[in-house]
């Protein structure tokens, strides 16, 4: 301490100083100018007193209010009725009342927006004597209120204004109907996860490089939202250009990879390429995989089998592990394309799984659209009709 008084004496010297100037105030003064309105009312509501901070507040004289007004008249219309049906009767029932938001009409005619405690003092007898309230100046408090309203009101635009973007980019993303291929048969699937309200990362895209020669693409970015469109959009768009200029599915995916890695969203994402191409009377099937499950082969009278191998994810190794499976399609024989919310779909504890994938598969028949949209139904169906995740499939058969 400045004096050279020990720490603890000082603090006992303050304390003492502090109860003293307790005892010396006015309390008077204490009533009259504290920091809230006090009033004091009659059992049939009339003002019987009133301290000067709440004159202050609603600009009254002393003898316009004591003995001639209720407290209820000087509130709204609206307050007045909140007061008679909500109000008073609380106050008779428990004998208090706490922070009930009310609006005073000052003098003036402007209002005066208040949160008021009040206390009901009974006799003996328990017969009411006296109401005793106090009035706080809410009006800080009120524009507080309306500012985070406003500022969730611009929120819900903001995210409806999203949405609607994030909609717009995914409809851009899922074929309506798959291109006719000639030679072949191609059909698709798609339920996005829940009721459809979010906007999930799932993609598939069916388009030609040249003649006889189509490719596939089906993926997932992960997370949901503007974030997860944006960077479909953008997967999307990347494989369709890197198709022109690089034959090789595990080049395109190489070239996504190096774009993905450079964007700002740092998302990362599976795909499964598939490059079809028509050679010598026969399609001519090249797959690669970045993370993705691989594609079921489908021969008559053979079981399911994998086609291509897991690759790395995209957009988080510089370094990626990709290779190219091919295959030479025969007649009768059928690809299967699809997302993990067929594999991962859930009832309780259970997830579809690879099995019931693979037995849908075998005993579903083509054409191409009745094998996509069967295989969702049944996926929709093992949960209930309540997907957790969003769903796409595409299906292509040899005639």
């Amino acid at each position: 301490m400045g004096d050279g008084l020990p720490v603890d004496l000082a603090s006992d010297e303050a304390k003492q100083a502090f109860y003293d100037a307790l005892l010396d105030d006015d309390p008077s003064a204490l009533y009259e100018r504290a920091p809230c309105g006090y009033l004091s009312t009659l059992p049939d509501g009339t003002i019987s007193k009133a301290n000067q901070t709440f004159l202050a507040l609603t600009g009254y004289g002393r003898d316009e209010l004591v003995g001639r007004r209720s407290f209820a008249q000087l509130l709204t219309a609206g307050g007045r009725i909140y007061h008679e049906t909500h109000y008073a009767p609380m106050l008779q029932m428990q004998g208090t009342v706490r922070e009930i938001a009310l609006d005073i009409v000052r003098a003036d005619g402007t209002r005066l927006p208040v949160l008021v405690n009040s206390v009901l003092e009974r006799d003996e007898n328990g017969t009411p004597l006296v109401v005793r309230t106090a009035v706080f100046d809410a009006t800080h408090r009120r524009e507080y209120e309306r500012e985070l309203l406003r500022a969730k009101e611009r929120a819900e635009v903001l995210e409806a204004r999203a949405t609607m973007l994030a909609r717009t980019l995914q409809q851009t993303l899922i074929p309506p109907t798959p291109p006719e291929v000639p030679g072949l048969d191609v059909g698709a699937a798609y339920r996005p996860a829940g009721n459809g309200e979010e906007v999930g990362g799932d993609f598939y895209d069916v388009f030609q490089i040249a003649d006889g020669d189509w490719a596939v693409a089906i993926g997932d970015v992960c997370g949901k939202g503007v974030g997860a469109a944006v960077v479909t959009a953008q997967a999307r768009h990347t494989i369709r250009a890197g198709a022109v200029l690089r034959p090789q599915p595990c080049a395109i995916l190489d070239t996504l990879n190096e774009v993905l890695l450079h964007h700002a969203a740092d998302r990362f994402c599976t795909v499964a390429l598939l490059r079809l191409r028509l050679v010598g009377g026969s399609w001519r099937a090249t797959v690669c995989c970045a993370g993705h499950p691989p594609p079921l082969l489908v021969r008559p009278g053979e079981e399911p089998v994998a086609f291509g191998g897991f690759g790395s994810l995209l957009g988080v190794l510089r370094v990626v592990n990709l290779e190219d499976a091919e295959v030479v399609l025969q007649s009768g024989d059928s690809l299967v394309l699809y997302t993990d919310g067929v594999t991962e779909a859930r009832d309780g504890p259970d997830f579809f799984g690879d099995e019931r994938l693979s037995a849908a598969v075998a005993r579903l028949r083509c054409p191409a659209n009745d094998v996509a949209t069967g295989l969702l139904d049944e996926v929709m169906a093992f949960q209930r009709g309540d997907p957790s995740d969003d769903i796409a499939i595409v299906a292509i058969c040899v005639p």
